[in-house]
């Protein structure tokens, strides 16, 4: 059963097409690898899911309606770059998320954050790039929500680093729950996905089963991705 579903997608901005007719579903209790090259259309189309962005043509419906305020108490999201104010202490932000999301687990959050080794008094501002990072990824996996959207979770850190966001974001998630990645470093994500969507210039160029698009090329998911965009 599909809990997202795009159907004739299209968004153009004063005559660039960014998406163009994008159609697909996405099922309960699946992790999707949305892939693709920078400037591709991944972003643009993780906001319009958002209700960031407001397609030109086309539809978005999630559990049968348009996004918005419904759509946004079962959805957590995480941008890709951090939002918080900058003189806010960790604590304050996890304050923040508590009143803000009936379903956010503040225990948890305060368990993976310190599991990372950052003190909750400290002040963002006095943080690392990559400390900001753990911190909101910590706060959108302590939600229990039914869709996850993570917008180049691993952009710009290191590969240990990768490895530690990634098993976060898997042992933290509910079982049934929609996971949808947005990258292009596909080597570090590719051994968690169940289907895979590969977009270029707005439009889909491949999508399918991770497992038997591996078996149908012979080769690994990053090699198809290398195949299909000549990297």
């Amino acid at each position: 059963m599909s809990i997202l579903k795009i159907s004739n997608l299209t968004k153009s901005y004063s005559g660039f097409i960014a998406l163009k007719n994008v159609n697909f579903e996405f099922e309960k209790g699946k992790i999707y690898g949305l892939l693709g090259p920078n400037g591709s259309g991944k972003t643009t189309l993780i906001k319009i899911i958002n209700g960031l962005l407001q397609p030109t043509n086309g539809d978005v419906l999630i559990n049968g309606k348009k996004p918005g305020i419904e759509s946004k108490k079962i959805i957590s999201y995480l941008p890709e770059r951090t939002y918080f104010n900058q003189n806010m202490k960790v604590k304050e932000a996890i304050e923040y998320f508590k009143d803000f999301y009936k379903d956010f687990d503040d225990l948890h959050a305060i368990k993976l954050i310190e599991s990372f080794h950052i003190p909750i008094e400290k002040i963002l501002g006095e943080l690392s790039k990559g400390m900001k990072e753990k911190i909101q990824l910590a706060l959108v996996v302590s939600r229990r929500a039914d869709i996850y959207i993570f917008d180049e979770p691993i952009a710009g850190v290191d590969p240990a680093s990768r490895d530690l966001i990634m098993r976060t974001i898997i042992q933290s998630l509910k079982e049934d729950s929609t996971v949808i990645i947005s990258t292009h470093l596909i080597q570090d994500v590719e051994k968690i996905l169940d289907e895979v969507i590969m977009i270029n210039y707005g439009e889909i160029v491949l999508s399918g089963n991770a497992d038997e698009l591996r078996e149908k090329e012979g080769k690994s998911i990053d090699g198809i991705f290398r195949e299909v965009f000549r990297c």
